[in-house]
């Protein structure tokens, strides 16, 4: 009897979502007998009906996928770009130079700075510097080895308030402020130990170690500016009365006493504790260099023009980058934000910017917009400065242009930066802004990514059940062929015997 076999190999097949699955199992395995019988692939065919059967399914969940994938890089990337010029915008209106600054005609004597929002294009003073605040401080007639050389341990008691001082000792002091304790002991007792525990002490004064060319040190301490930072310190034992500062002490010497800045502003006398004053006139600080008694230094303003023209340019610049790439997002064809309610909204709240207040009651025919200040809108979205107009308006208006650059509130009529901060606080919203849409696209891609793992899932079942149907077919067929086989080689037998 002729029989027949069939050898099938093991085959590696891809299935519909891109994952590979081997047809390979044990010896026994189905699989191997694919097409033993029937003489078909049914391996391959197997592969075929279910790529068939879930291509258009994929393919349509994969155009989805890449698509959710670039809205949410292009909203991350509109988010970064915005809130990067955002953020600059208002650094560079906080950091003062868009503001008229101090000006001083004496900066030997004083030096004057705008503080923080200062409004100083009117600023007109004239200010006499008689003294300057002054500081006690006082150093140990005796000397030691070294700065590590062991004093001894007890405590030090210092004491802050008011004191009078000639010839370098000191004859009255009054007491201002509880005294402060200082514990020197086996850890802290050499001069530079000494002069640790004072300073961590935070008495109000400070201590150091002064060596001399000879190697000899010294202990000097040193109060704050002001007549009121006058200071004692009283050792309770010997070793520790060698720093003594008091009235009838002769353990150390007072170099200097402490006393409190003489001025006069606008021939008015007053005083104050430091050289350092942000107190005497509205949003400037003066910073008192040298006395000039009968030297009155006069005070005033100018206008940061080279600065506002820059930053305008800067500004121009950095919005038409913005709007290319907005437009880009929102191409009706190509944007892959071109129905996406945020992106819109923000593009249409920048195309305003020019036209939208930025002062609120001032004068008629005062620039309040930026349109005003020469900032045009062109036909396609972008800017362009017209620097003439811009200089008119500062000379013209140097107050209103000035104000623009105001560090206002988040409402139209408080400056530039107020309203651009209003427009990027809406644009970066959870609820309706570009964050929003950013939960929406990202919750959107999640459930594209369950649909294919589910498809994933049913392509490999659905391979399962046609590779059973298709094996049980081909061990029918095997069969039939092996009955088939037999009844042709008996009937040729047959044959053989009748013709005998």
């Amino acid at each position: 009897m002729t029989t027949t076999t069939s050898t099938t190999s093991s085959t590696s097949s891809t299935n519909t979502t891109g994952s590979t699955q081997s047809s390979s199992f044990n010896g026994s395995s189905i699989v191997q007998t694919l097409g033993g019988g029937s003489g078909i692939d049914t391996g391959a065919l197997v592969d075929s009906l279910v790529q068939a059967s879930f291509a258009a399914k994929n393919a349509t969940l994969k155009t989805k996928e890449t698509a959710l994938t670039t809205q949410i890089s292009s909203i991350a990337q509109l988010q970064s770009d915005f809130t990067g010029f955002a953020t600059s915008l208002d650094a560079l209106v906080k950091g003062g130079t868009l503001a008229a600054q101090p000006t001083s005609t004496n900066s030997s004597v004083l030096t004057a700075t705008a503080l923080s929002g200062a409004k100083l294009a009117n600023l007109s003073a004239t200010v006499e510097v008689d003294r300057l605040a002054t500081a006690q401080s006082a150093i140990s007639t005796t000397t030691f080895a070294s700065r590590t050389a062991t004093v001894g341990t007890g405590t030090l008691t210092i004491t802050l308030g008011t004191a009078t001082v000639a010839n370098g000792a000191m004859s009255t002091f009054a007491a201002g402020s509880a005294a402060i304790p200082v514990t020197i002991d086996a850890t802290n007792n050499t001069l530079d130990g000494i002069a640790k525990a004072i300073n961590l002490a935070k008495a109000g004064v400070t201590a150091t170690v002064i060596t001399d060319v000879d190697g000899t040190a010294r202990l000097s301490i040193k109060g704050a500016t002001g007549t009121a930072n006058a200071f004692t310190v009283s050792g309770d034992s010997d070793a520790l009365k060698q720093f003594n500062v008091g009235q009838g002490e002769t353990a150390t010497s007072i170099n200097s006493a402490a006393g409190n800045a003489q001025l006069k502003l606008d021939g008015v006398a007053v005083e104050r504790a430091s050289n350092t004053v942000s107190d005497l006139i509205d949003g400037v600080q003066l910073t008192l260099n040298s006395a000039a008694i009968g030297t009155p230094v006069t005070l005033g303003s100018t206008q940061p023009t080279t600065a506002i023209k820059q930053a305008m340019s800067d500004f121009v610049t950095t919005y038409n980058q913005i709007q290319t790439e907005l437009k880009t997002q929102l191409d009706p064809i190509t944007g892959p934000l071109k129905n996406d309610t945020a992106t819109n909204a923000l593009w249409q709240s920048l195309r305003g910017l020019t036209l939208l207040p930025m002062l609120r009651g001032q004068p008629a025919g005062t620039p309040t917009t930026l349109a005003e200040l020469g900032v045009a809108t062109n036909r396609d979205g972008s800017l362009t400065l017209d620097t003439t107009q811009l200089s008119a308006a500062m000379t013209n208006h140097p107050d209103a242009v000035e104000a623009m650059f105001s560090t206002g509130v988040l409402s139209s009529g408080d400056g530039l930066n107020a309203a651009f901060q209003s427009i990027s606080l809406g644009a970066q919203s959870s609820l309706y802004g570009l964050a929003a849409s950013t939960k929406t696209y990202t919750a959107a891609k999640s459930t594209v990514t369950d649909a294919e793992t589910k498809a994933t899932a049913d392509a490999a079942t659905m391979k399962t059940r046609l590779t059973q149907q298709f094996a049980a077919m081909d061990s029918k067929v095997a069969a039939y062929k092996s009955t088939q086989t037999f009844l042709t080689a008996q009937i040729a037998a047959w044959n053989a015997q009748n013709s005998n």
